[in-house]
């Protein structure tokens, strides 16, 4: 599976593109372009490798995760993918945007294929699993590709660190549990991709992460 990343916003958000090269299907992760022209740079981005949208994949509900959302279900007709724990968190984004000062580029839509834990979905010949990982949100999920050696895990996991747990639906030790039932048994060489920062390795957080010495 091919991996591109786009830094969006303010937030400097990751926003992923993964594709598969035979079928040209891809799907979007966390789609976080705010402003027009960031929007113009996924969209060309799409046109230029001909590729065709299968999946919207959210993996938190964040604003910052969200920007693009909108934008990108309505220009590729595809649904939001999402854990319907995280659905409150639609209610109160346009406060959270006030909060940081950042007013939404359009209102958030709704989820339209709910996301479980144990899901696997089909991009062109590879299967992505779904991982629930609450902690950083209730909703959280990661989606790990076993055949490509790769995660992305959103805001639950970083290089040396973890997501933040003080915001709604954060909890300190249930994201800890999260990590290591769910990341950490992944294979070590599992590269995981997180929702800002550098990628890291599962084996390197492991031994190194110190928030989970």
């Amino acid at each position: 599976m091919k991996v591109s990343r786009f830094s969006f916003s303010a937030f400097q958000e990751l926003t992923y593109v993964i594709w598969d090269e035979a079928s040209r299907e891809c799907a979007i992760i966390d789609p976080g372009c705010y402003y027009k022209r960031e929007r113009q740079v996924l969209e060309n981005f799409i046109e230029k490798n001909n590729l065709t949208v299968k999946y919207l994949l959210v993996t938190h509900i964040h604003l910052d995760h969200y920007f693009g959302v909108p934008f990108v279900s309505r220009t590729y007709n595809v649904p939001v993918s999402a854990c319907q724990a995280d659905e409150p968190l639609l209610e109160v984004m346009p406060y959270q945007a006030d909060m940081y000062g950042t007013p939404l580029p359009e209102a958030p839509i709704a989820i339209g294929h709910y996301l479980h834990g144990g899901d696997r979905l089909q991009l062109g010949n590879e299967p992505i699993e779904v991982l629930h990982v609450p902690g950083h949100s209730k909703g959280s999920l990661a989606y790990y590709l076993p055949e490509s050696g790769c995660v992305f895990c959103g805001d639950a996991l970083f290089e040396g660190s973890i997501g933040r747990t003080d915001l709604p639906g954060g909890d300190f030790e249930e994201l800890l549990t999260s990590i290591r039932t769910q990341l950490f048994t992944l294979p070590g060489d599992t590269v995981a991709y997180p929702g800002h920062g550098s990628e890291t390795t599962i084996a390197r957080e492991i031994q190194h992460n110190p928030f989970l010495q």
